[in-house]
């Protein structure tokens, strides 16, 4: 490995800009391509951070020798896809969240990883996020343990836009995207598999086709329980917050943000070397590169989640 490790980025919108933004942060990192749907928009991001090559096609990006890595901040619809062309392309690779929106695609990722034997992550950013490393320390320490997470994901989308406003090209999901951040964590803070699992849903839009309204139960093999309730449909406050009910204390997660139950905020700027969780999560990335280890949120270490999300498809599917 070159001591300046080489970055393609594919995605140049809203998520894609805090990767980005992130990056800026990470000694001995370049993105030395972008990759965007609009050529024009494309090379206006890659003016304002210093990128060099820019194009609309993936593929131009993997057959650049001195790329070392790839971040695909895509539509869902994409990723299994592109992170199968680029570990089959030699190259280290983080995929957004979600890492497929099927079973099939997320244990053939898998698969190919362990052919190739490169690293493949996926950006389950709750787990860098300071607020819920902090609640991971006690937990490893034995000072708390879980016995209910209720978790709010509340976004305002009757409309095909992403987190600035902009029309999308593509449609989000609840359960595949959203939901599998929080399937995820529960199982990861409970160092316990999810055992039973349930769903309802509400109406289908007409026009997105998707549902705006979701539940979901979940109970881990040591007992812990998980309720999860995602909306469209929400008109503020917006976003993903997370109630830890344990036997020593209760946590509010807000993204970085951690709070006890009294609503006091709590100091975890000394959890990591930064408080912003994309950045801790890009920096996993490049260090099990450089390390040649397993990330934390490998794409072997999230498949079970994909797996419960799976079992909820299909008892949604029944339920119409």
């Amino acid at each position: 490995m070159r001591s300046t490790i080489k970055v393609a980025l594919a995605g140049a919108g809203a998520f894609g800009i805090k990767h980005l933004d992130g990056i800026r942060n990470i000694d001995g990192v370049e993105v030395v391509s972008l990759i965007g749907r609009e050529l024009d928009k494309t090379r206006e991001v890659a003016a304002k951070y210093g990128i060099q090559h820019v194009t609309t096609d993936l593929a131009d990006s993997l057959a650049m020798p001195e790329v070392d890595a790839v971040i695909l901040c895509t539509p869902t619809q994409m990723h299994a896809d592109q992170t199968l062309a680029c570990l089959k392309a030699g190259k280290h690779v983080q995929v957004e969240i979600p890492l497929a929106d099927n079973l099939a695609g997320a244990e053939a990722v898998v698969a190919m990883q362990q052919q190739t034997g490169l690293v493949a992550m996926c950006g389950h950013t709750r787990r860098f996020n300071p607020s819920h490393q902090y609640v991971r320390q006690h937990i490893e320490a034995g000072a708390f343990a879980i016995h209910q997470m209720d978790v709010q994901t509340y976004f305002f989308r009757r409309t095909n836009t992403n987190a600035l406003g902009q029309p999308r090209s593509w449609t989000d999901h609840l359960l595949w995207h959203h939901a599998a951040h929080t399937v995820d964590l529960f199982a990861w803070q409970c160092n316990s598999p999810i055992m039973q699992a349930h769903a309802l849903q509400g109406p289908i839009h007409p026009t997105l086709g998707i549902a705006m309204d979701m539940s979901i139960a979940l109970k881990a093999a040591n007992g812990a329980l998980c309720t999860l309730s995602l909306s469209f449909n929400n008109d503020g406050p917006l976003g993903t917050f997370f109630r830890y009910i344990g036997d020593s204390a209760t946590y509010i997660a807000r993204y970085d943000d951690l709070f006890n139950g009294k609503d006091e905020k709590i100091d975890v700027s000394q959890v990591a070397v930064s408080m912003n969780g994309i950045e801790l999560q890009d920096r996993e990335f490049f260090a099990a590169i450089r390390e040649g280890r397993e990330p934390n949120a490998s794409v072997a270490r999230v498949l079970p989640c994909y797996r419960v999300l799976h079992q909820l498809e299909q008892q949604l599917a029944a339920q119409d």
